[in-house]
């Protein structure tokens, strides 16, 4: 998939009026209609360059990494900025601690830049071992003091922030007099002023609900820049709502991001857009990802159940049995709705290693086959296109997806042992079934491991058929059947056929 191949003059598909979004925002499936079609503006929260990336990091972008391909396939011309955030997310995930990177530099004694390069440069390949496409744009907060001081400004301006003390704050009870804060994470006023928790520093808020637009830094505090109020460095909320609109303006189609940024983080960025341009929705469809869980229970540091992706991929960790392929735990991934919880366990995610295998032998067979004349007629396959499109236009369904897929598998195999007649032009359907839907919105690659992977398996394939040919030639049926029977056993069907021996997953 390469969005610059896409031009203005690309008509949209047919389908694209039919796509639907679950929008966090209303609670709602909503039909989706882009403000300036064909043009789509779409926003992710990035990544805090302080540490490797972890498994929850990757089935975020892998969500919008399909979003976009979708989008793309579908015609539209997608603007997709992802951010790097690399100053400003304070260790309490609001206005207390200390800024994340600047620890981490603390700690191993090293700039904050080599910080950021370093956990940045990780992200990226990360990124790359899952086939997740780079956004259209990649800025970082650092890049934009200018911009977050203006917007700051301009806040100040219309009455919503405070300066104090050096700091500057949002005024969330003048906000909430005339617009509805709290309206995309369903908290509200009252409930917060009891739930929040007194604070270092907080002395200089007018409201324990206020958060930092801007933070004044002490000597000690590695990053800061000067500003009109102090020296200091921006809220962590600040940057997504100055580089979103940068980018994409006052008022943009998509934001994405973690279930768990709802609250504080994309509650304060509406009410600073708002607060600085004015307007009641600065974005019109909110989606969001789940979170991930491994045995039932919540994928955590403390539960001693979190894995990095090296550990999934190597297998090094207690709680895996073995390694599993990049390309095997994306389709894992793909095998739940982005909107629910999805749950790692060896078995999930070894009867997913199986599922891909079938799905990638079917799409090798498929390159092959011939038309043939079979017992039985060939399936619909308009049919199975328009499921396709039925199924990721209701809010990205890639579970329904894959099962349309399978019902491709079960046709081509059939088609492949003689048993179901095919077309020239039923090949060439199914073939680009495969190369839009597996290919380039679910961004399935075939594999290969160390050793030959594919090239592997075939010669031993060919190595067990020659044996079984020559112990049917000798009439040692006994053999043959042995070696058939544990094949099967194995997930693989063998089909004698008059041009010789085949074999393909189940």
């Amino acid at each position: 998939m390469d969005s610059s191949k896409m031009t203005a003059e690309t008509p949209l598909s047919p389908h694209a009026d039919g796509l639907h979004i679950g929008n966090s925002l209303t609670r709602e499936k909503e039909r989706f209609v882009p403000i300036n079609a064909p043009y789509v503006g779409m926003y992710v929260c990035g990544p805090t360059v302080y540490s490797n990336v972890h498994l929850g990091n990757v089935r975020t972008f892998l969500t919008f990494d399909v979003v976009y391909r979708y989008l793309l396939h579908l015609g539209y011309k997608v603007r997709y900025v992802r951010n790097i955030t690399d100053v400003g997310h304070l260790t309490g995930d609001t206005d207390d601690g200390e800024d994340k990177i600047g620890k981490k530099a603390r700690l191993e004694n090293l700039e904050p830049m080599e910080v950021v390069q370093r956990y940045t440069n990780d992200f990226h390949d990360v990124m790359r071992v899952f086939h997740i496409l780079p956004p259209s744009i990649e800025p970082t907060a650092t890049g934009h003091i200018v911009e977050q001081i203006g917007m700051i400004s301009d806040i100040i301006d219309n009455g919503f922030a405070y300066e104090s003390n050096g700091s500057v704050y949002f005024d969330v009870r003048k906000f909430a007099d005339d617009h509805d804060y709290g309206a995309l994470s369903g908290r509200r006023i009252d409930e917060l002023q009891n739930q929040t928790r007194a604070l270092e520093g907080q002395n200089e808020k007018r409201d324990p609900l206020d958060f930092a637009l801007w933070k004044k830094a002490d000597s000690s505090h590695l990053m800061q820049w000067p500003s009109p109020w102090s020296e200091g460095f921006p809220g962590w909320h600040l940057e997504c709502s100055v580089m979103s609109t940068k980018y994409l303006g006052k008022t943009f189609d998509i934001h994405g991001g973690g279930m768990d940024l709802k609250f504080p983080h994309h509650e304060c960025e509406i009410a600073q857009n708002i607060g600085a341009h004015g307007g009641d929705r600065p974005v019109r469809y909110w989606l969001h990802g789940n979170m991930l869980t491994v045995n039932g229970r919540k994928m955590s540091k403390s539960e001693g159940n979190g894995f990095t992706p090296e550990e999934l991929i190597t297998g090094n960790h207690k709680l895996l049995e073995k390694g599993y392929s990049p390309m095997t735990v994306r389709f894992f991934m793909l095998q739940g709705h982005y909107a629910g919880t999805l749950d790692f366990s060896n078995p999930a995610l070894q009867a997913a290693e199986k599922g891909l295998e079938r799905l990638m032998s079917a799409w090798g067979t498929l390159n092959t086959l011939q038309p043939v004349e079979g017992p039985e007629a060939c399936p619909d396959l308009d049919a199975l296109k328009n499921r396709a499109y039925a199924a990721m236009n209701d809010d990205f369904n890639t579970p329904v997806l894959i099962a349309v897929l399978y019902d491709a598998v079960k046709a081509i195999n059939s088609m492949a042992s003689g048993r179901m007649s095919v077309t020239a032009e039923g090949i060439a359907l199914l073939q680009a079934l495969f190369a839009d839907f597996a290919h380039d919105i679910l961004g399935l690659e075939p594999e290969m491991p160390e050793g030959g992977g594919h090239d592997r398996t075939d010669g031993l394939m060919e190595v067990l058929c020659a044996v079984r040919a020559e112990a049917k030639a000798n009439k040692d049926w006994a053999t043959a059947d042995l070696i058939r029977d544990r094949l099967v056993e194995l997930g693989v069907q063998i089909k004698d056929g008059k041009d010789g021996t085949s074999w393909t997953f189940d």
